[in-house]
């Protein structure tokens, strides 16, 4: 089968298979204007599938090999025992002279660790793994009491040894005093607006009430003898 050829007007020739696009390079350039056109994950759920790897490559390697149905708080709180191993804060022991100094004057040879801050958004990321990969919420190991009582302990000891004061998250106490006031302004409010709109409405019944007398009995004239 002879392929057409195609002459261009300064005497080169070249054949229509050269000249048209390959389907292959049109598939590329699909995939790519695809590729562009998804949007690139955020920070927040790059670092979330990043721990969950980490988290996953930590089963793997424990003895022996822990399946992820069988993981409970315990495993949790153990995973976190083994990153502390690549922590970058110092926490003061309580025989070194920089207990509780917020900032030393010199090294000291207190271990490093890792800060809560970092280890409780760390479970914060996990948790929500768990679930968005098929884990039940009643069952997260991620969210046992174990965890949280373990993040409590950090929390207050590497406060104490670092000599700073984590701020808690309160929750905003109920303004009884404000919410009465005004309710008690809103149903005040309410009453006059109801007493003085019932009060019109009987001033007009009443109103009403002498036109339809006045109408429905004529005034009759009275006749003086004098």
């Amino acid at each position: 089968m002879s392929a057409e050829v195609v002459v261009g007007q300064g005497g080169s020739s070249a054949t229509a298979a050269q000249l048209a696009p390959s389907s292959s390079s049109n598939g590329i350039n699909e995939g790519s204007r695809e590729l562009a056109a998804s949007p690139a994950p955020s920070r927040y759920e790059s670092q979330k599938r990043r721990d969950w790897n980490t988290f996953g490559q930590y089963l793997k390697n424990h003895r022996p090999p822990l399946a992820l149905p069988r993981c409970s708080g315990a495993h949790v709180v153990e995973f976190l025992h083994y990153l502390d191993q690549f922590g970058k804060t110092k926490v003061h022991v309580p025989a070194c002279p920089f207990f509780g100094h917020p900032h030393p004057p010199a090294p000291c040879a207190c271990p490093l660790r890792q800060a809560w801050g970092s280890l409780d958004a760390l479970i914060g990321r996990l948790r929500a793994a768990y679930e968005e990969n098929g884990g039940k919420p009643e069952s997260n190991p991620f969210g046992a009491r174990a965890v949280r009582l373990y993040l409590r302990e950090v929390r207050e000891s590497q406060a104490k040894a670092r000599g700073i004061a984590y701020e808690k998250r309160n929750a905003s106490a109920p303004q009884f005093n404000s919410n009465n006031s005004s309710s008690n302004n809103m149903y005040s409010s309410t009453s006059t607006s109801t007493s003085t709109s019932t009060s019109t409405s009987s001033i007009s019944s009443t109103s009403t009430s002498s036109k339809l007398r006045l109408t429905l009995c004529p005034t009759i004239p009275i006749q003086m003898s004098l």
